[in-house]
């Protein structure tokens, strides 16, 4: 016979195996009552066979009592047992004792039972001699247990042997018990693969993928046994692959057994399926729990709503439980109301307690109120502890001193962590170092991060080194665009001023006269001077002077020379000598040297003709 499983746990094993799960609510009462009856009726047959002297009827009935907590009936029939020589008695005896609190005689009938072979006494005294600190005798005893493959013994030698620091023989043990169905095994074993996968030891690839996929495994098998924490990893493995909803499912069977970041994470999961108001239901739950993450997701859902009151407390309470983003977070409210003062407390608060981005952003208020010599260190805080923005910041920091070699090795630093300014600026840097090979890559990457700056710029490098295009007349068929083309337009739709007028000149070098009035108009209405004068150009060439003569008075008001001379030659050859005289005055001083040249002729000669 074999009853004892756990000191713990009565009937973690043998013959009285704990049931697999609850019943429903439905059958609950039928069961019961049918359980009670069947152990009536066993515990009379159990009676009778003892009556005559049974041994094994003791031990089972002595068993029965003690599951019922009847340990002084149970302990008679035990004591019986034991002394007819039954091992699974001995064992249970010593659980009883081991329940009454004399744990050193529960010990000694563990020692007979084990020595008669009991796996689970020996397991019992394993764990009896670890609470007292004999770490050999409890490896012994453990030993004695997992190799006759009890898998509660199996588990806690294991958990010995990791706490030693043997990795390798916890792992084995572990393995042990996760492959004969202990969830907490499969867990840790889970956990360690993880690590292992993480760590990727050796720069092996291969074999870190080994150990990842092996993990998933493990998670699942903890998780379909009901284990929380495995099937909140699990679910986080699946959402990192894009399997959104079997995450979701797992996320959720770990919420409903209480795992507050599981609700947290299942929360973020439903708001960015566009369904707020289910996450906002696990965030509280999770959040009342003790999730901080919870809490400041809470928050900064009030906040996006206006509701800066009920934003603040879900921040504090995030805070109470420990989250530095609430004070951040705090921090963060306090400056968009223009409570500076209090934000800087709060930035203050997080940024102590090593909070990268309330330092940098505790700077940023420094900066802003004047005071250069107090943001610089927390610049420097933020941008060691990893901030790309602190980086990129204490950059322009430099530049504004002067210090160009310092503010190049931040925005170096910040544009290697993919900050796409910081990529712009040390491109820039290498053009007028004259490294042009440097420059444009710098450039690529600043500009495939979505820098119209970056991408004009690069376009101009790449448009200097083609060879120059055959002329065409506007209105030939168009030929293919080049790369630089292609970057000059990538920027100009994003509004880009400059590269908007450049892609109107190549379009109109090609011919296409509808490409190139559409991005002159396009830079023009932007407010770029030399967009309204080639769009003026343009419709001047097509025929469509008055309309010139609206774009050329806008280039010309903005301070475009050659567009008040353009005005100048309309209006003299209309006769309009005094406003021709005006626009000419303009033009000459507006410059360039050699615009002005040429309106200062016109100029005189319409002041002649206007005193003839």
């Amino acid at each position: 016979m074999n009853v004892m499983g756990d000191m713990a746990n009565l009937f973690g094993t043998g013959r009285f195996a704990q049931p697999s799960g609850q019943p429903s609510d439905q059958e609950e009462a039928a069961d019961e009552a049918q359980e009670a009856a069947d152990e009536a009726a066993e515990e009379v047959r159990l009676r009778l066979a003892v009556d005559g002297g049974d041994v094994e009827a003791m031990s089972v009935l002595g068993a029965l009592l003690l599951r019922r907590g009847d340990f002084d009936g149970a302990e008679s029939h035990l004591r019986a047992a034991t002394a007819a020589g039954d091992r699974a008695a001995a064992n249970n005896l010593g659980v009883l004792l081991h329940q009454r609190g004399y744990a050193d005689e529960a010990a000694g009938w563990w020692r007979i039972a084990a020595v008669a072979g009991s796996a689970a006494a020996a397991h019992a005294l394993g764990r009896h001699f670890r609470e007292r600190g004999d770490e050999p005798a409890a490896e012994y005893w453990l030993c004695q247990s997992a190799e006759q493959g009890h898998v509660l013994g199996a588990y806690a030698l294991a958990d010995l042997l990791e706490h030693r620091g043997d990795d390798n023989g916890s792992e084995r043990w572990m393995r042990a018990a996760a492959e004969r169905g202990h969830r907490e095994a499969a867990y840790r074993l889970a956990r360690t693969l993880d690590r292992r996968a993480g760590r990727r030891d050796g720069g092996d690839d291969e074999a870190a993928a080994v150990a990842a996929d092996e993990a998933e495994q493990w998670y699942r098998q903890a998780a379909a046994r009901g284990h929380r924490r495995g099937a909140l990893h699990l679910g986080t493995i699946l959402e990192k692959r894009g399997e959104l909803k079997e995450a979701g499912r797992w996320y959720l069977t770990s919420a409903k057994d209480g795992e507050a970041r599981a609700a947290c994470a299942l929360g973020f999961l439903l708001r960015d399926a566009g369904d707020t108001e289910s996450a906002a239901v696990w965030w509280l739950r999770a959040a009342q729990d003790g999730d901080g993450n919870a809490a400041n997701a809470l928050g900064a859902l009030h906040a996006e709503r206006g509701e800066t009151q009920t934003a603040e407390r879900w921040y504090r309470a995030a805070m109470d439980a420990g989250d530095d983003n609430g004070a951040y977070n705090l921090g963060l409210l306090c400056a968009e109301q223009g409570r500076t003062t209090q934000a800087e407390q709060w930035y203050r608060r997080a940024a102590y307690a090593g909070h990268r981005e309330a330092s940098n952003a505790l700077a940023i208020l420094l900066l802003r109120a004047g005071d250069e010599a107090g943001a610089e260190p927390w610049f420097s805080k933020a941008a060691e502890a990893g901030s790309v923005d602190a980086a990129f910041n204490l950059g322009i920091l430099h530049a504004g001193r002067s210090e160009e070699r310092a503010a190049l090795r931040w925005y170096e630093r910040a544009a290697a962590a993919g900050h796409t300014e910081a990529a712009l600026q040390v491109g820039m840097a290498r053009l007028r170092g004259g490294d042009e090979r440097e420059a444009e890559r710098f450039l690529r990457c600043a500009a495939g991060g979505g820098s119209a700056e970056a991408a004009y710029r690069l376009a101009t490098v790449l448009d200097a080194r083609r060879p120059p295009a055959p002329a065409h007349e506007l209105g030939e068929p168009a030929q293919e665009k080049s790369e630089c083309e292609e970057w000059y337009e990538r920027a100009a739709s994003q509004g880009h001023r400059r590269a908007q007028v450049r892609v109107g000149m190549l379009a109109a070098a090609r011919g296409d006269v509808v490409e190139a009035a559409r991005w002159y108009r396009e830079a023009a209405e932007a407010g770029s001077r030399n967009g309204a004068f080639n769009l003026g150009l343009l419709l001047a060439r097509e025929g469509s002077e008055p309309e010139a003569v609206v774009w050329w008075r806008r280039a010309a008001d903005a301070g475009h020379g050659r567009a008040a001379l353009r005005l100048a030659l309309v209006f003299a050859r209309r006769g309009e000598l005094a406003e021709g005289q005006r626009w000419a005055d303009l033009a000459v001083s507006l410059g360039p040297t050699e615009v002005g040249e040429r309106a200062a002729r016109l100029r005189d000669a319409l002041r002649q003709e206007l005193s003839a």
